[in-house]
């Protein structure tokens, strides 16, 4: 055969592989556009009602059990089995809201306080609080940033830091945050820092005294003395620890 014929039909081999592989170059490129578009609709139609319903579920969900438990607490008993059986419902369903949750975040971003409103907001807030301090950790610059546009209140940001700091082994700064102790069998407030100007804190950021915040949320009596003496025993014993 011809050495001319040959480098012809080379040429067009070596073509028709470029062809193929420019032609899925461009698939690849069609398809990926495609995912972007599919990706824009569904946060377009995230941002409606399709979103807050999500948000209502997740809300029943999450808080019916923790209100059926700590009923029954009231009622039999931190260690009561009925009060347990409602705590294993809380875990399962919060597994399957957290990465609702994560999901929403991490792809659309703190959603719009005008569409989701205040419940909306203390629903995503409520499991953000029920997570592995890592998770609030991770989300709380967004929280940061949400407060700053006006789209979320700065008072369930305070308590998403208090439960960071007593998760880290740290002061509380607003006093939201309570915890059983088994040796007294009974529930008290993690150590405060300042415990004294503690209202003037929690006054800055829209929050009322912490005594008629304990009363009414946990029937617990506030006592500022007994709360210095416990803070300064905190404080002694995470010094011992250093």
């Amino acid at each position: 055969m011809d050495f001319t014929l040959l480098k012809i039909k080379k040429n067009q081999m070596l073509s028709s592989k470029h062809l193929i592989i420019v032609l899925l170059v461009i698939c690849a490129f069609l398809k990926e556009t495609q995912a972007q578009i599919e990706r824009s609709d569904r946060n377009e139609r995230y941002s409606d009602m399709e979103l807050i319903s999500m948000l209502d579920a997740v809300f029943r969900s999450e808080q019916e059990p923790i209100t059926r438990r700590d009923s029954l607490i009231d009622l039999y008993g931190i260690e009561s089995e009925l009060a347990n059986e409602q705590q294993l419902i809380y875990e399962h369903n919060h597994e399957i809201n957290e990465q609702k949750i994560i999901e929403l975040l991490d792809n659309f971003g703190w959603p719009k306080k005008e569409i989701i409103g205040v419940r909306g907001n203390r629903t995503i807030c409520n499991v953000i609080q029920h997570s592995d301090n890592c998770i609030r950790i991770k989300y709380l610059p967004m929280m940061k940033a949400a407060v700053m546009d006006g789209n979320l209140d700065p008072q369930l940001l305070a308590r998403t830091e208090d439960r960071i700091a007593t998760e880290s082994g740290e002061l509380q700064i607003y006093g939201g945050q309570m915890k059983y102790y088994p040796e007294t069998k009974s529930f008290n407030v993690w150590p405060v820092y300042d415990p004294v100007n503690i209202d003037k804190r929690r006054a800055e950021i829209g929050l009322g005294p912490i005594k008629e915040f304990l009363k009414n949320r946990f029937n617990f009596e506030w006592n500022v003395e007994e709360q210095l003496a416990r803070s300064a025993h905190f404080n002694e014993k995470m010094a011992r620890k250093r």
